[in-house]
C-alpha cells in the first residue's frame, strides 16, 4: 500500500507539472500577444533601389502620395520664409518722447542761463525732428528668417493691419543719423548739443508681436499639405521588373500608409488577434517540443521553462513597446543579442540558437523592413553564441561585443551598398544604433547573475569564480590536506581534457574535480595523499572503521559545500566520483584476516548514486587513474597503459557508466587521452 501511495503522489506531481507548465505556455503566448501592435500587416517588403520581382502592384482604391521628410522640411522653410511678422504700433511713445525731449531741453537751457528766443528755435527744430521720425516709424527688427536689407512686414494698430517694407521705415540708428543730416543743415544751431538730447528720445515705437506671429506661423505650418498627387484605384503602383526608385518607393509608402490606415478602419481586430495568437502560439509550441525532444532535462523542470519563456517574453514585449510608443524610433537600439548570450550562458548553444530564431521570427512579422531586421539579428545571434561557446574569462564579454559589432557593421555596409550602391551616400549614422544595442548587451552579465540566484541555476560565469584556486574552500584545502589539493589538480587537468574530447562541459567537469575531495579536510592524515612523515593512522584502527572514515569525506564534503553555499551541481560531482563501489583495500583486508566472520558489505559501500552525467563519469574515471597511479613504482608506457586500461574495465564492470552517457567510443577515447597525460606527468618517454 505505501508503494501504492508513493506511485500516486509521484503521477499526481508529474500531472501537476504538465499543467502548471501548459499554464506558462499559455500565460507566456498572451502576454506576448498582448503587446503585440494590433495591426494587419503588410504583404510587401519595400527596399528602394532593388528589382520588383512580385507581380504587378495594381492599386484597390485611392490614395494619396505622401511627401518625403525631406520635402516636408522644405514646405515648412519655405512657409516660415513667407510668413509676414506682425509688428505692434504704438502710438503714444512720439507723444511721450517729445514732452520729454522739452523737458530735457528745459533743464539744460536754465542751468546754462541762455537767452529764452535762441531755446524756443531748438525746441521747434527738436519737435519737427522727433515727429517726423515717429511719424514715419521706428521699428526694432526681428530678423528670424528674414536676411535681406528690405523686407515686407505687417503693422497692426488697434486690429488694423498695414503692409510696410522696413527700407520705408527708421531704425533707432537711421533716425539718429537722419536727425545729424538736417541739423547739419543748419548753421545756426548747435549740432552737437541738440543730437545729444534727441538720441536718449528716439525709441522704438514699432514692437515685434512674437506671439501673434508665433501663432500666424503655427497655422501656416498647420495648413502645410502632407500630400502631393494621388494614386487612383486601378492605377499600376509599381510593374514586375521594374527598379523601385524614389518615386515608385514614395508611391509604395504612401499605399503602405493607407493600407494600414484602411485596415485600422475597417479590418476585424479580433481576427488580427486569433493571427496573432496562432502565430506566438506555434513559436511557444516549438520551443517546447524541441526542449521536449533534445533537452528533457529542462523540459522536466518547470523552474527552467519558466525563466525560458520569461526571457522571451520580456525581449518581445519590449520590442512591442517600442514599436507601439516609438521610443526609440529606430529599432535597432535594443539589444536583441541579450537573449541568446544569457541562454548560452545558462544552459547551452543549440537552446540559445533554438530560441533565438524563435524570437526573431515572431519579431519579424512586426519590424518594418522584416528581411533585413532578420538578417542583421540572426547573424549577430549566431556570433554571439559563437564567440562565447567555451566561456572560459570575464574579458570574453568584451571581446564577444566587439565580434558583435563588427558583424553589425559588415552587415550594415553589405546591405547599405544594395540599397544605394554608392559609399558616399551612406548615412553612417544609422550605424549608431547597432552600436548602442551592442553595448546594452553587456547588462546580459548583471542579469544571468540576477536569474542564477532567483532560479537557482549555475552559469559558466559562476564557474569560473569557483575554479578560481584562491576561493575559500580551495585555499583552505591547500593548507589543510595540500596532498589532496594535488591530486584535485591532477584529476581537474584529466578530466577536462577528456571532456573537450568526447564533447561536454569543460568548465563544469573542472569545477566539479576541484571539490569532489573537500571532505577530505576533516581528517586529512587518513588520506595516502597526505602522509608525508611513514605514520599511517589507520594501522591503529579496524578495517571497518577505516572504511566508514574514508567513505565519509563524501558525507563531509557535501555538508562543507553545503555550508559555503556550492551550487548543487558541483556538490553532485562529491555524491557521485565514488558512485556505490566498495573501498576494496580495507574490505580484502577484512576477508583476509578475519574470513570466520560475517560483514555486511555495505559497511565497505560507497553510498552512491553512480555518475548520472557525461562530466561525472569522466571525473570518476580521472579520479580513480589518477590516485591509482601514484602507487606505481615504476610508471612507464606499459604499466601505466595497462593501468588506465585495468581501473576502465573495472568500473564498467561494476555497471558505474551506465548512467553516464559516455559511449565505447568515448572510453577508448578517454584512455587515450589519460595515457598520454599521464606519461607526460611521469616524463615516460614514448618508443617512436
Amino acid at each position: 500500500m505505501a508503494t501504492l501511495s508513493s506511485s500516486r503522489q509521484k503521477a499526481l506531481l508529474r500531472k501537476y507539472a504538465r499543467n502548471v507548465k501548459f499554464l506558462m505556455m499559455v500565460v507566456s503566448t498572451c502576454l506576448i500577444v498582448y503587446s503585440l501592435p494590433k495591426q494587419a500587416k503588410f504583404s510587401y517588403e519595400i527596399e528602394k533601389g532593388r528589382i520588383w520581382n512580385q507581380k504587378d502592384l495594381i492599386s484597390p482604391y485611392n490614395f494619396a502620395i505622401l511627401k518625403t521628410q525631406t520635402e516636408i522640411q522644405t514646405d515648412r522653410r519655405n512657409a516660415l520664409a513667407s510668413t509676414t511678422q506682425l509688428y505692434q504700433l504704438n502710438k503714444d511713445v512720439a507723444q511721450q518722447q517729445i514732452d520729454g525731449f522739452r523737458n530735457d531741453l528745459e533743464i539744460k537751457w536754465h542751468n546754462a542761463g541762455i537767452d529764452d528766443k535762441l531755446k524756443e528755435r531748438y525746441i521747434l527744430e527738436g519737435t519737427d525732428l522727433l515727429s517726423t521720425v515717429y511719424n514715419k516709424g521706428v521699428v526694432g527688427l526681428n530678423t528670424k528668417y528674414q536676411q535681406s536689407p528690405g523686407y515686407s512686414i505687417t503693422i497692426l494698430q488697434k486690429n488694423v493691419s498695414t503692409e510696410k517694407n522696413t527700407s520705408d521705415l527708421f531704425t533707432k540708428e537711421t533716425a539718429l543719423a537722419y536727425c545729424g543730416q538736417e541739423l547739419s543743415k543748419r548753421a545756426d544751431i548747435d549740432k552737437t548739443f541738440l543730437l545729444d538730447l534727441l538720441q536718449n528720445r528716439i525709441q522704438n515705437n514699432i514692437l515685434y508681436d512674437d506671439k501673434l506671429t508665433a501663432r500666424l506661423e503655427t497655422e501656416v505650418l498647420e495648413g502645410i499639405s502632407l500630400t502631393r498627387g494621388m494614386v487612383q484605384k486601378g492605377d499600376v503602383i509599381v510593374a514586375k521588373g521594374s527598379v523601385v526608385n524614389d518615386e515608385v518607393y514614395q508611391k509604395l509608402e504612401s499605399y503602405k500608409k493607407a493600407f494600414e490606415d484602411n485596415a485600422r478602419i475597417n479590418g476585424n481586430p479580433k481576427l488580427v488577434l486569433a493571427g496573432q495568437f496562432i502565430l506566438v502560439a506555434i513559436t511557444i509550441a516549438l520551443l517546447m517540443i524541441f526542449l521536449y525532444l533534445f533537452r528533457k532535462d529542462i523540459y522536466a523542470d518547470n523552474r527552467l521553462v519558466s525563466l525560458i519563456l520569461l526571457v522571451i517574453t520580456a525581449m518581445l514585449f519590449t520590442l512591442s513597446m517600442a514599436i507601439k510608443l516609438q521610443i526609440p524610433t529606430n529599432l535597432y537600439f535594443i539589444p536583441y543579442c541579450i537573449v541568446p548570450i544569457i541562454i548560452r550562458i545558462l544552459f547551452d548553444t543549440r537552446l540559445a540558437l533554438n530560441i533565438h530564431l524563435l524570437v526573431v521570427l515572431i519579431a519579424g512579422f512586426f519590424v518594418p523592413n522584416s528581411f533585413e531586421f532578420a538578417y542583421f539579428e540572426i547573424t549577430a545571434g549566431m556570433v554571439s553564441i559563437y564567440s562565447i561557446k567555451n566561456l572560459v574569462r570575464r574579458e570574453q564579454f568584451l571581446i564577444s561585443a566587439v565580434i558583435i559589432t563588427f558583424t553589425y557593421f559588415v552587415s550594415f555596409l553589405g546591405i547599405s551598398l544594395i540599397r544605394e550602391g554608392s559609399l558616399i551616400d551612406i548615412d553612417w549614422l544609422n550605424f549608431v544604433p547597432f552600436v548602442v544595442s551592442v553595448l546594452l548587451t553587456l547588462l546580459a552579465y548583471p542579469l544571468i547573475y540576477l536569474f542564477e540566484k532567483i532560479f537557482a541555476i549555475t552559469s559558466d560565469i559562476t564557474l569560473i569564480e569557483l575554479t578560481n584556486t584562491n576561493a575559500p574552500l580551495l585555499r583552505e584545502m591547500a593548507f589543510t590536506a595540500p596532498g589532496t589539493f594535488q591530486h584535485s589538480l591532477q584529476v581537474a587537468n584529466l578530466a577536462e581534457n577528456a571532456i573537450y574530447a568526447i564533447g561536454g562541459n569543460a568548465l563544469l567537469v573542472r569545477a566539479g574535480a576541484l571539490y569532489h575531495d573537500i571532505g577530505k579536510m576533516e581528517n586529512p592524515l587518513f588520506f595516502v595523499e597526505n602522509q608525508n612523515s611513514g605514520f599511517n593512522p589507520h594501522d591503529k584502527v579496524p578495517y571497518e572503521e577505516s572504511a566508514q572514515i574514508i567513505i565519509r569525506h563524501v558525507y563531509k564534503g557535501i555538508e562543507m559545500a553545503h555550508k559555503e553555499n556550492i551550487p548543487e551541481i558541483i556538490i553532485d560531482f562529491i555524491r557521485t566520483h565514488h558512485g556505490n563501489t566498495r573501498v576494496d583495500y580495507f574490505y580484502q583486508s577484512f576477508l583476509k584476516n578475519f574470513p570466520e566472520k560475517i560483514i555486511n558489505e555495505n559497511t565497505f559501500r560507497y553510498p552512491g548514486p553512480i555518475p548520472f552525467s557525461k562530466e561525472g563519469g569522466v571525473l570518476m574515471l580521472a579520479d580513480s587513474v589518477e590516485a591509482a597511479s601514484r602507487s606505481l613504482k615504476e610508471p612507464d608506457e606499459k604499466s601505466i597503459s595497462a593501468l588506465v586500461d585495468r581501473i576502465v574495465k573495472y568500473k564498467l564492470d561494476q555497471n558505474q557508466l551506465k548512467d553516464s552517457n559516455i559511449t565505447l567510443k568515448d572510453i577508448e577515447t578517454i584512455k587515450t587521452i589519460f595515457k598520454k597525460m599521464l606519461m607526460s606527468i611521469y616524463h615516460v618517454r614514448i618508443d617512436y
